[in-house]
């Protein structure tokens, strides 16, 4: 990976959402554009592992969520002002950029998607759709209501759904959490809001995640106009970059070789 980190020259920039929030990304890699969106408590630099590989074939643009690494946290949050901030972040990757989404990230994307934001295919990485995930993770939001911080994000790493080990810097992303619950909503497969996704999507599990896991996804690709499902052998929610970075790269340019082949 330093080989091919070094042989790639990465750009850091920042947008500013409609709201005014200053929001940092990196750019790697020459391309179609394709952005990555994090999930819970990740960054653009837990995103440059996949991104990395991505880069051999596109533009990839990850970005810092609000609250987030570089960038800014204006207040009230709304879930609202996490698309515009995606907005401006695809509006900086270019005309008819991918989004490939991780967990909440994943839901994220679809809730843009959803909400009208111009993209192109779309793919998603186990979106944490569970009832049963989203009343643990408002536990975890009560918490951090009484500026318990680290007993939140203690409370939210035994949780199967959350990173195996503590990292560096994680106490500081802690009330970020509350802004995934808020993009879950209730936590149950929103049907109607995946109705309305009109771009393609490829919603890809791990086959050795959690059963309510691969149930979820399969749930989110049977409400999907236009999505087919995938299941990675011997994957988990920490699913090995090497290994999806050829399905995802497959995903996106298979318009563009048909085209080509024309």
């Amino acid at each position: 990976m330093d080989e091919v980190e070094t042989a790639l020259s990465r750009v850091r920039g920042r947008v500013t959402s409609r709201d005014g929030t200053p929001i940092a990304y990196e750019r790697y890699g020459d391309g179609p554009p394709l952005v990555l969106v994090s999930g819970a408590l990740g960054t653009a630099v837990s995103e440059r592992p996949l991104g990395l590989l991505l880069a051999r074939r596109f533009s990839v643009l990850a970005y810092d969520r609000r609250g987030r690494g570089g960038s800014g946290d204006t207040g009230p949050y709304a879930v609202e002002r996490e698309v515009e901030d995606l907005a401006a972040v695809v509006a900086e990757a270019g005309a008819g950029a991918a989004l490939h989404g991780t967990g909440t990230g994943g839901a994220l994307a679809l809730t843009a998607a959803a909400a009208g934001l111009t993209v192109g295919h779309v793919s998603v990485y186990e979106p944490p759709y569970s009832a049963e995930a989203a009343q643990r993770w408002s536990r975890v939001a009560e918490l951090l209501g009484r500026g318990r911080r680290s007993a939140a994000l203690a409370l939210f790493l035994t949780d199967s759904a959350g990173p195996a080990e503590l990292r560096p810097g994680l106490t500081d992303l802690a009330h970020t959490l509350a802004y995934d619950l808020a993009v879950l909503g209730d936590g149950t497969v929103p049907e109607r809001r995946l109705a309305g996704v009109h771009a393609r999507v490829l919603v890809v599990d791990g086959g050795a995640s959690p059963a309510g896991t691969r149930h979820a996804a399969r749930a989110a690709t049977a409400a999907l106009p236009r999505a087919r499902h995938r299941t990675l052998t011997g994957q988990t929610p920490e699913v090995a970059p090497h290994v999806l970075a050829p399905v995802l790269t497959e995903f996106f340019c298979e318009d563009r070789e048909a085209v080509g082949a024309a």
